[in-house]
């Protein structure tokens, strides 16, 4: 099955327990949102409203919240703006994000993940859960 027909499947089986539908607009967010990573609402909004006049910007905000309940996007604040992040295709992964010029570099490291485990270990904790956001500034900002 194709990814974004599993990310489909995904989305019905969670509008179904939930006695909700699965709408032409909500299909429609899903598809834009999956070919994107790190997106506000208002940046889908302006990228939806070209394609369908009749998407508000509160449907997507309840789309995106609904897409962070079933898995397939993770609600951000970086910095002042909140972004979701597309982790349906890309799984664990971390961030680091510039205060020059906001630009955010993802990234997955093996031996950040390993020590993260051990530390968690030694004082008795086992991690559910993490998110790591390093905050600096990118090579055009030094």
């Amino acid at each position: 099955m194709a990814k974004a027909a599993q990310e489909l499947e995904i989305l019905k089986t969670h509008l179904s327990k939930h006695s909700l539908k699965l709408t032409r607009q909500r299909e429609l967010i899903l598809t834009t949102f999956l070919k994107m990573e790190h997106v506000t609402a208002e940046q889908l909004y302006h990228i939806l409203a070209k394609k369908d006049p009749h998407i508000g910007l509160a449907t997507i905000y309840r789309t995106l919240k609904l897409f962070c309940e079933t898995g397939l996007a993770q609600e951000r604040h970086f910095g002042s703006q909140t972004q979701f992040d597309n982790v349906a295709h890309k799984g664990h992964h971390d961030h680091m994000i510039c205060t020059g010029c906001g630009k955010i570099v993802e990234f997955h490291n093996c031996q950040i993940e390993d020590l993260q485990e051990e530390v968690a270990r030694k004082n008795g904790f086992v991690i559910k859960t993490h998110k790591l956001e390093l905050y600096g500034l990118c090579s055009n900002c030094q």
